[in-house]
């Protein structure tokens, strides 16, 4: 493992029950970088990214973290009761450890301080996304984890959360890993893409990477027709 390296992954493999679902799976994050996790439903990325954060074990191989190496993770669905009694700032003010002040959060997540007094159960599925991004970077993880985190949230919201996304990681210099679907998403913000399905198909720059012949091969041959490069679009 680099000095630099924030994580690094050797030949990981995961089996549930008796069914394998990824499988001898390498790669490295390093510092400031933004890397893509695609593939299709069941292809086992939320596995994987479980799998990094301690909450499934692997079967075999290896997970190394830089020590003392903070992540924030944010999962693909997070329900909260609607009777949940609890304002954002009751719940903010959960987080044990913190870097950052509660109005240095909302302002970084730019959220008005009024939203503090809201409850936190009647927030829609962007605005609650918002929240969790504000709980995840209050104490200034040095890799942020996202599974879908555009899931449910309209096309003006997705825009946002990913601006939003891009913005934080050029103010606070931290990696990000996001799951997606979106290939636009991969083109115009990541550094590095992961092709999984069960196994690694493609895996390197997505200018590179993501090839007619090796998306046909994690998607089916139905799915891309071909693929445009946003990295540079504003």
């Amino acid at each position: 493992m680099e000095p630099t390296t924030i994580l690094s992954v050797y030949n990981l493999s995961v089996t549930l029950g008796h069914k394998r679902i990824i499988h001898d799976v390498s790669f490295s994050v390093q510092p400031q970088e933004v890397v893509a996790i695609i593939g299709p439903n069941g292809a086992g990325k939320s596995i994987l990214v479980k799998t990094l954060i301690g909450l499934t074990e692997a079967t075999s191989g290896k997970i190394e973290w830089q020590p003392g190496t903070k992540v924030g993770y944010l999962p693909q669905r997070f329900h909260v009761d609607h009777y949940l009694p609890m304002t954002i700032k009751e719940f903010l003010d959960l987080k044990p450890k913190r870097a950052f002040s509660i109005h240095e959060v909302l302002e970084l997540t730019k959220l008005d301080t009024s939203w503090l007094k809201r409850p936190l159960a009647h927030l829609s599925s962007g605005q609650l996304q918002h929240v969790l991004l504000a709980w995840a970077i209050l104490d200034k993880p040095q890799l942020l984890i996202f599974d879908e985190p555009t899931e449910n949230v309209d096309v003006v919201g997705q825009e946002s959360i990913y601006t939003l996304l891009h913005n934080l990681q050029d103010t606070l210099g931290i990696a990000m890993m996001i799951v997606s679907h979106d290939l636009h998403v991969v083109y115009r913000y990541a550094n590095t893409v992961i092709c999984l399905n069960g196994k690694m198909v493609c895996y390197g720059a997505p200018e590179t990477a993501l090839t007619t012949d090796k998306l046909s091969e994690l998607y089916g041959n139905h799915a891309f027709f071909h693929h445009h490069h946003y990295k540079n679009e504003e």
